[in-house]
């Protein structure tokens, strides 16, 4: 038998569930063991289909839009990403029981924008087209009081539709890099721009990215456990190769694992985005060490001790 060769694997930490993930799983189980299944989601609960499938077991039904959700007394749940104001008017209106799973930091994001809207601003928000939690903002003001801005090419482009006065949000989950040299840009051309008293952009995003930094210089290669239309995930694999590891992927399970390519590394980073669970990340050290004669240590870059309330219907008395 052919002596495996050695790998040193190098954790990042923090890194997988953020509080705003696991308290949206909360919400979820424990709807489902005060109230029984089925309990309806609306959008998967977390972009992460591991957790989605074990919700799916326990008896959750996941939809993307209410009308696709029967005229009931169970509870539907709004999920961690937020919903723009008309899905839960459309709930009231059908007399639901509805539960919101919304991370309160994204929730933060909707009341800043709707405050500068009060005040008198034009708003911009920095973020993805098409992402549910950019969805979900734009939907708290009415049509066109929010222009989204992707690049700072789109800086470059865009033009003010009056001489109000301008404010800026953003996407909780963006590149720390990116969106400073958005920030930037938008700063130069708009000297008077209002900004988020707080950054935007959430704590757990944050350390995740800054835990890549530190740890990309330092290994071969680098694995995000995560999903692909998770936001923060796919921004560490850009983080990750910009900061000198170019052999940076995304892996959602062990079996998704191309061999190939990480034939001769001696050192391997392992991260996960902030949906991603740590059986995962187990997962995957297992695979490597039924490979490679292994070694694991823990890169600490930040410790996280945050958590979120989950609503009052599920408290514990």
């Amino acid at each position: 038998m052919a002596k495996k060769s050695s790998l040193e694997i190098l954790l990042c930490a923090p890194r997988g569930f953020c509080a705003g993930v696991d308290r949206a799983i909360q919400i979820v189980e424990l709807a489902l063991q005060k109230y029984g299944a089925p309990v309806y989601v609306r959008h998967e609960i977390v972009h992460n289909k591991y957790v989605v499938d074990g919700l799916k077991a326990k008896g959750a039904i996941f939809v993307e839009e209410l009308e696709e959700i029967p005229d009931t007394d169970a509870p539907v749940i709004f999920s961690a990403h937020g919903v723009a104001k008309s899905v839960p008017a459309q709930a009231k209106h059908r007399n639901m029981f509805y539960l919101d799973a919304t991370c309160p930091l994204v929730s933060k994001v909707h009341v800043e924008a709707q405050r500068h809207f009060e005040a008198g601003y034009e708003i911009i928000l920095i973020g993805h087209q098409g992402h549910p939690e950019v969805v979900g903002t734009m939907g708290q003001l009415p049509d066109g009081a929010i222009s989204l801005i992707e690049t700072v090419e789109d800086v470059a482009s865009f033009t003010p539709k009056s001489d109000q006065k301008l404010a800026f949000v953003t996407q909780t989950t963006l590149s720390l890099d990116d969106t400073a040299a958005i920030v930037a840009a938008l700063r130069q051309r708009f000297p008077e721009i209002a900004a988020p008293h707080k950054e935007d952009i959430c704590y757990a995003t944050t350390n995740r990215q800054e835990a890549v930094k530190v740890v990309a210089p330092l290994v071969d290669a680098m694995i995000v456990v995560g999903a692909p239309n998770s936001s923060n995930s796919m921004r560490l694999v850009e983080v990750a190769d910009r900061g000198g590891c170019s052999k940076s992927m995304l892996v959602q399970r062990a079996s998704e694992i191309k061999w190939e390519l990480f034939e001769g590394i001696k050192s391997l980073g392992i991260t996960a985005g902030a949906s991603a669970p740590e059986e995962l990340v187990d997962e995957i050290i297992t695979a490597f060490g039924e490979r490679f004669d292994i070694t694991v240590s823990v890169k600490v870059t930040a410790t996280e001790n945050i958590a979120f309330n989950v609503p009052r219907e599920l408290r514990i008395a």
